[in-house]
């Protein structure tokens, strides 16, 4: 009888060793094409199913995807929480589940946290190639924690800016943030301050109320929100979603977990797949908005990446 191998664990420095944006980047682009191609992409992937930790002010997300033309298949589990009891601990955390599709054996347990945050980061840049002015010449983020970072590390390597702004409600974590990123970012005082006159605009805090407004944007700039992943939660008022394009990474998600949707009543374009696709066009030329909601292909993906890698680099040749 053979006896199963036992799974691999791959901590957070393999991740972020074999987690590089040339690499993840054109991946993720397929993963969104084929998941926007609906049954004929080969993507299996319901809506994750979210379970209420009330007693902590937390939720516990399951997120389980396959896809075929990858041959792989997933489970990412993630927790976060609005009102964290220690500063060590981060609001979110995750753990991705990376399966034999052939026969369900686990093969690797592999931190989901940078996958998280290297993915979306990933996703982001991948829109605001599609979606960004031609001259797009000042970055802004909203927001100083690991989204903030990981959306800084991806854009500074993809795009040229000749200005980065960085804005947050700590401003000793603001400061952290410019010092860390070791670049010319200038801490604003208020997030007005930060968005007047930006190109590129990140959201990437856990407020649940708009911190963002569409008076404040610049005709024509673009904005990747990554926060209020609740549908009762926002980031961006309605003047801003009632007055531009609105691309999303999936309709069906969006429209059930982004409260900024939900309450807005904001009409969605399309989907950043069928872009792609050249299914939508991308309306560069107005202002955008590309609403991550966070899918768990992009999970699957980046860990078959990690997986593969490590593999190849630990096989004795």
């Amino acid at each position: 009888m053979e006896v199963a191998k036992q799974p691999v664990f791959l901590g957070a420095d393999v991740v972020d060793q074999y987690l590089n944006y040339p690499a993840l980047i054109p991946l993720l682009e397929r993963a969104l094409m084929n998941f926007s191609r609906g049954t004929e992409g080969g993507v299996v992937q319901p809506i994750r199913t979210i379970v209420p930790v009330t007693k902590y002010s937390g939720f516990l997300g399951v997120m389980p995807a396959y896809s075929t033309v990858d041959d792989a298949l997933t489970t990412k589990v993630v927790t976060f929480y609005e009102n964290k009891t220690s500063s060590e601990v981060p609001s979110h955390q995750a753990t991705v589940l990376l399966f034999e599709p052939s026969n369900g054996t686990l093969k690797a347990v592999i931190d989901g946290k940078v996958i998280t945050d290297k993915r979306t980061a990933a996703v982001s840049a991948i829109a605001t190639k599609l979606l960004k002015p031609l001259a797009a010449e000042v970055l802004c983020i909203l927001g100083s924690g690991a989204q903030a970072h990981s959306h800084y590390e991806a854009f500074t390597q993809q795009f040229v800016f000749k200005e980065v702004r960085v804005w947050s409600r700590s401003r000793e974590k603001a400061e952290k943030f410019a010092k860390a990123a070791q670049g010319n970012v200038h801490v604003c005082l208020t997030p007005q301050e930060a968005v007047t006159g930006a190109d590129v605009i990140v959201t990437a805090t856990m407020s649940t109320e708009p911190v963002l407004h569409g008076s404040w944007v610049k005709p024509g700039a673009h904005i990747n929100a990554l926060g209020a992943c609740r549908p009762d939660w926002r980031e961006l008022d309605d003047s801003l979603l009632k007055n531009c394009v609105l691309y999303v990474d999936s309709t069906e998600a969006a429209q059930k977990e982004s409260g900024d949707i939900v309450l807005s009543g904001a009409s969605i374009f399309g989907e950043i797949g069928e872009i792609l696709n050249g299914t939508k066009p991308a309306c560069s030329d107005q202002t955008t908005v590309f609403k991550s909601v966070g899918m768990a292909i992009e999970d699957t993906v980046s860990a078959k990446l990690v997986y593969d890698s490590w593999i190849e680099s630990n096989t004795v040749k």
